[in-house]
Parts: structure tokens; C-alpha cells; sequence
């Protein structure tokens, strides 16, 4: 069974178009751990454009405790220290969560739309992996579905990768869309031969996610937009409850 990680990052967005701390993001964890959710993923970018690093250290307390709960801290691990933003590897190591996902975005973007070009990147990540992995973290780096480069991620240390699914996602009901699917599963199963976990995330929702959770081995999807879109509708609880059926 695939595994359902809440992205919460919307939740915070909403609270940062007001002053104060409504809604708050802890207690919609609590509602989405409530209702059966594996995880809870945070996206810290330095411009503080929705989570916050509060935000961080609060959610850690809560799931940390639990069990049955991975908390899964994504962002940029090149992102320095600006104002009380204290750089984002040094906010992951202060709130050791049970997963890092390394994803190459900068400030200018408004949401993570590649994965990392490890010919470029991959020896300064290197060290960074070590880092986490001395933290006792698991480490997953954001990816396109190109072997070439997911071989790379191997040969630095990863144990995860997160298949970026932002194209897959926006073919769907085109013609293109099943052969960027079946590039996506041969992404995973060399993930999988290479001993490597296998992720995903971006952009699915309630009509595309069981296509996509029919890849074999596919350990964990990471759901923000689409689940806070449908949660104005469904509510946050009936939601969780959608996407945890499409799973298995």
C-alpha cells in the first residue's frame, strides 16, 4: 500500500493572508492524522510564503510522538539564512524529520516545477546527504524521470527519490499522457533495482492518483493542492478519507 503524506503548505498560505495564527496548521495535521493520513509534509521556502519555521518546530512536536506518522520536510538545500528563517538544512536539523526531500527550487518560482540536475549539483549535495544521514534521516531528492540521472542519485547516497509528476499530471486525458506515464515506471522500477525507495508528488489528485499509484513499489505521494482544493468541497476529513480509498 502506498503511503498518503499531507503537503499542508496551502493550509499555511491561507493563514498568512490574515495577522494571527487562523487557521492553524497544527490543528489540521491533527485533523488529517485523525483520519488516517501516513505523514505530514512541509515545504519551508526563505520568503516564508506559507509554512513558517514555527510551523516546522510545532508540527515536529506533534508527530514526532507518533509512531505511525513520518513527518517529511521538503525545500531547497542551498537555501541560506535570511531574517529569522535560519537556512534550510539548519531548520531540518533542528526538527529531525523522519524524511528530508532535497528539491532544487529557487525563490523566483512558484512551485517546485523540475527535479535536480545532478551533473551539476550532485557533488555539492553529496556532503549534504552525508550530513542528514549522520542525523539519522532518510533523504529523497526531487527527480525527473530520466535514468541517466536517477542513476546519479544512487551513486550520492539517496535512498529515496520523489518523481516529480507535475507533466504527467497536466496530460492527463491527452494523448501524451501514457507515454509519460510509462516513462514514469521505468523511472521507478530502475529506482527500485538500484535499491532506492520511489516517491512522488505534484499535482495529483482524486482522478489521476490511482493510475498513477498502479506503479508497482511506489512507496508514498506527497498530495497539497489538489487536497486543499478538494477539501472546500468535501471537507478535510471525507478528503483524506477519498484519497486514502484510491490507495488501497
Amino acid at each position: 500500500m502506498t503511503d498518503l503524506s499531507i503537503n499542508l503548505n496551502k493550509i499555511a498560505l491561507i493563514r498568512n493572508s490574515r495577522e494571527g495564527n487562523y487557521p492553524d496548521v497544527v490543528e489540521f495535521a491533527k485533523v488529517c492524522i485523525d483520519q488516517g493520513a501516513d505523514g505530514i509534509t512541509v515545504h519551508p521556502r526563505p520568503d516564508q510564503r506559507h509554512i513558517r519555521p514555527e510551523d516546522v518546530r510545532r508540527l515536529a512536536a506533534l508527530v514526532q510522538p507518533l509512531t505511525d506518522v513520518e513527518f517529511n520536510v521538503e525545500g531547497n538545500p542551498f537555501a541560506p539564512a535570511i531574517g529569522d528563517y535560519p537556512g534550510f538544512i539548519e531548520l531540518v536539523a533542528e526538527t529531525m524529520p523522519d524524511q528530508c526531500t532535497l528539491v532544487p527550487d529557487g525563490d523566483d518560482q512558484l512551485t517546485s516545477d523540475h527535479g535536480f540536475d545532478l551533473t551539476s549539483s550532485g557533488e555539492q549535495l553529496r556532503p549534504i546527504i552525508e550530513r542528514l544521514h549522520s542525523l539519522g534521516m532518510r533523504v529523497s531528492l526531487f527527480m525527473d524521470p530520466d535514468l541517466a540521472q536517477i542513476e546519479l542519485a544512487k551513486e550520492i547516497g539517496a535512498d529515496r527519490i520523489e518523481l516529480y509528476t507535475g507533466p504527467y499530471a497536466a496530460a492527463w486525458g491527452s494523448d501524451q499522457l501514457e507515454a509519460l506515464f510509462q516513462e514514469h515506471l521505468a523511472a521507478a522500477e530502475l529506482s527500485t533495482r538500484l535499491g532506492m525507495g520511489v516517491n512522488a508528488g505534484h499535482d495529483l489528485n482524486l482522478h489521476n492518483l490511482a493510475k498513477f499509484a498502479s506503479i508497482p513499489n511506489l512507496l508514498e505521494v506527497s498530495i497539497g493542492h489538489a487536497f486543499t482544493v478538494d477539501s472546500l468541497t468535501l471537507g478535510m476529513a471525507k478528503t483524506v478519507q477519498s484519497y486514502k480509498a484510491l490507495l488501497g
